[in-house]
């Protein structure tokens, strides 16, 4: 056996003490745990006849899955009591040194239950785990808090990194494409760094803004856009992420409050785990291409054509398929490197991933940089716990001139040819060759952005914790609009530069308790938070560049064109703010009824003086029936009915809507030479009536959902009927004549929209 000493001794017993484990240190045989001496039984590993050291133990062994006996690779193999351990390989085979056959193996993998393994005699193992006994175990995060899929009573849906759409994923949104019911993801273009539509349950308001809320580890991000065009959630790498929690009734949505009306998207990021050390490289590459290109008339056709409706083919004797020559096999590169581990008190994961892809148009292109790091500490005898998060990414996005080129490409007379004698782009008088409107044009979008944040988390008592969450999602972006100047073609060369900074605050604090007795528990959350989200922007343009073979971006002081009528800078900044007061408690009784019920006021600056606030309250019930003794001998593992009613809010309108707006320009609609000339001064025009009044558009939701499990959780599933009902919709109208003059849009209330899908 063992001998442990403890280190509160005398001085002259340690000093004795120290000298001799500086011996045994140096031979290779003592470990220090925690703060104990800890002397291995001689006995165990010396022969006791003739004093000679047994060798170490070499053990192979092969881990598999049970129930369907395939490998299962990146299988944790760790010495009990130790930090020692190995990953399982491709075959699902590992091999591992240990000091004797009284070593324990500790075999432990994702979704399956850990098991232990004696060595005994044995020198090769053959470990069978076996999968969690079900998915009802799986936490679901809720905002504010974690549940499991057995206890949740409102419609939500978690996809874990294993059950993600496979592939080359470019953006966060397509890892659920077509994963979940209700949950609709289209694309309006196929560009690299496009923009992804999402919405849940169907659209929200008739203006205002559709999207879900998408939270990034806690941290609300800000639907707002962080520069050019491209998709705001690009920055993410979708293998840093770990799972997906979706949430669709607003009696789930209902904590999130004036911006769970659209649904709510709780992205969680994949966290080191207490163990061996893992190192994990990646590397894809893919392949696109026009999928179906648009059918049009051959060279041969397009002059029978024009022939049969009497018009006159300028023919120049070839034949171009301009489809394909604007377009190309497209290559996308994605390479990932992983590392984490840590130990029971401190854990760790880092990762840097490069993807270069490009797009099926010439010209057309997405670079994305991330680093991402995040480590939890335990302190006080793990009463203290704190998490840090950050990531850091930098894209690069070039776009071609979409509209022109491809208007020209369609409508290009295929009989002219995309190339001179020389090899270079051909220039004609009566068509512009979109390959030279490609070398022509270029828009450049450079986006920087890094998310971070610092959670502590105290338990004050066995049941009480309180936490406090620090977050920042800070982007900067460079956008530059260029224009080369061009003969034939005749084009004046242009530079448009638009620089765009948005940063988002986040402070929040809450306390959550938790009570168990018998067949009674209890979990109830109280909190505050606060958001401030600061937008401004810049631009600036010059005209008329000369030909030349400095490009407008490297220096715009080559541009001749410098006077402010056609150059006027422009400009914005703006600050929406965020208050809100939240609650939510969860009560389960004998492990079969379940109650929910949430209840959240927001208070933001977007509106009216006479409605800053507004409440969102919510409350849902389920009762399991596979715990009843009535259902227990069926064919059901699982069957649990719940039904929800909630509220939630929509914020997602122009800033500072209800204020009064003027607008102060040059010109005669604004103002009038005072001195006889055409010299007209700055004037200042009312452009919008103040609207105290204007208030949140308030979703309503009841749903009636009903979970199922048959075969031992082998096939399992979920039934919703829903009806969402938006009310007090903003509008932004016309306003009916007569009307102040320049007065052109007023926001009011309008009526509601009734959303009754199936799913």
């Amino acid at each position: 056996m063992p001998i442990f000493y403890q280190s509160t001794l005398s001085p002259i017993f340690i000093f004795r003490w120290g000298i001799q484990l500086c011996i045994l240190i140096a031979l290779g045989l003592p470990t220090i745990v925690q703060g104990k001496y800890y002397v291995p039984d001689l006995g165990s590993s010396m022969n006791s006849r003739n004093g000679l050291v047994k060798a170490d133990l070499t053990i192979s062994g092969r881990v598999t899955d049970a129930s369907t006996n395939e490998a299962l690779a990146g299988c944790t193999v760790v010495l009990k009591g130790s930090q020692k351990g190995i990953t399982t390989d491709a075959n699902g085979e590992f091999r591992i040194v240990v000091p004797n056959g009284e070593a324990v193996l500790v075999i432990g993998f994702i979704g399956f239950v850990s098991q232990e393994e004696r060595v005994g005699n044995r020198t090769s193992l053959t470990v069978a785990l076996k999968p969690t006994a079900s998915e009802l175990a799986q936490v679901v995060v809720i905002g504010y808090g974690t549940t499991t899929k057995r206890d949740a009573t409102g419609a939500v849906k978690t996809l874990k990194s294993t059950d993600f759409n496979r592939g080359i994923i470019n953006s966060p949104e397509q890892l659920l494409q077509g994963r979940v019911a209700g949950v609709n993801v289209t694309s309006a273009s196929g560009e690299p760094g496009g923009r992804q539509s999402i919405t849940i349950r169907g659209p929200g308001g008739v203006r205002t803004g559709s999207t879900p809320l998408f939270v990034l580890d806690g941290i609300p991000l800000d639907n707002s856009g962080t520069g050019g065009v491209t998709n705001p959630l690009n920055f993410l790498n979708p293998q840093d992420i770990e799972a997906i929690d979706v949430l669709k009734d607003a009696s789930a949505t209902a904590i999130y409050g004036a911006r769970g009306a659209n649904g709510v998207i709780l992205i969680t990021t994949k966290k080191g785990k207490a163990g061996t050390a893992n190192l994990t490289l990646s590397a894809n590459v893919g392949v696109s291409n026009i999928a179906r290109p648009i059918e049009l008339f051959n060279a041969d056709e397009f002059r029978k054509q024009v022939v049969a409706v009497g018009g006159v083919v300028d023919d120049q004797k070839t034949s171009t398929d301009w489809q394909r020559e604007i377009s190309r096999r497209a290559i996308t590169q994605d390479y990932n490197m992983a590392f984490s581990g840590g130990t029971d008190r401190l854990t760790y994961y880092g990762s840097l991933g490069v993807q270069n892809q490009d797009g099926i148009l010439k010209n057309s292109r997405l670079n994305r940089y991330t680093g991402r790091f995040n480590a939890s500490q335990k302190f006080l005898e793990n009463r203290l716990v704190l998490d840090v998060n950050m990531t850091a990414s930098q894209t690069l996005n070039e776009r071609p001139p979409i509209g022109s080129i491809i208007g020209e490409a369609l409508s290009g007379n295929p009989t002219f040819p995309a190339y001179d004698a020389m090899g270079v782009p051909a220039r004609f008088q009566a068509f512009t060759n979109p390959l030279i409107t490609l070398a022509l044009n270029k828009d450049l979008t450079t986006t920087n952005r890094v998310v971070a944040s610092v959670s502590p988390s105290f338990k004050i008592t066995k049941d009480l914790t309180y936490k406090l969450n620090l977050g920042v999602d800070n982007s900067s972006s460079t956008r530059d609009v260029q224009s080369l100047a061009n003969a034939l073609p005749l084009q004046e060369g242009r530079l448009d530069a638009i620089y765009a900074n948005n940063r988002n605050v986040l402070i929040e604090n809450y306390f959550t308790y938790n009570l168990a007795r018998n067949d009674h528990n209890l979990t109830a959350l109280l909190g505050h938070s606060y958001q401030k989200i600061s937008l401004s922007g810049r631009n600036w343009n010059i005209n008329r560049f000369p030909i030349s073979a400095v490009e407008p971006i490297n220096n715009p002081g080559l541009g001749q064109d410098l006077t402010l009528v056609n150059n006027r800078p422009g400009g914005f900044a703006l600050e929406n703010e965020l208050q809100s007061f939240f609650s939510r408690v969860n009560y389960q009784f004998r492990n079969r009824y379940l109650f929910t019920a949430t209840v959240r006021a927001d208070g933001s600056s977007k509106f009216g003086a006479n409605n800053k606030y507004g409440v969102f309250p919510s409350f849902s019930a389920g009762w399991r029936l596979s715990e009843e003794n009535f259902l227990k001998s069926g064919p059901f593992s699982d069957l649990k009915l719940r039904a929800g009613w909630g509220q939630t809010g929509n914020q997602e309108i122009p800033s500072k809507i209800t204020q009064a707006l003027f607008t102060a320009s040059v010109g005669p609609a604004t103002s009038y030479p005072l001195d006889g000339s055409t010299n007209y001064p700055a004037g200042v025009t009312y452009t919008r009536l103040a609207n105290p009044d204007i208030q949140w558009e308030v979703s309503t939701q009841t749903d009636i959902g009903l979970d199922f499990g048959l075969f031992n959780g082998a096939l399992t599933g979920t039934v919703d009927f829903f009806r969402k009902v938006s009310g007090k919709i903003l509008l932004e109208v016309i306003p009916a004549d007569p009307h102040p003059a320049g007065l052109d849009l007023l926001d009011k209330r309008a009526g509601h929209d009734d959303h009754q899908p199936g799913p």
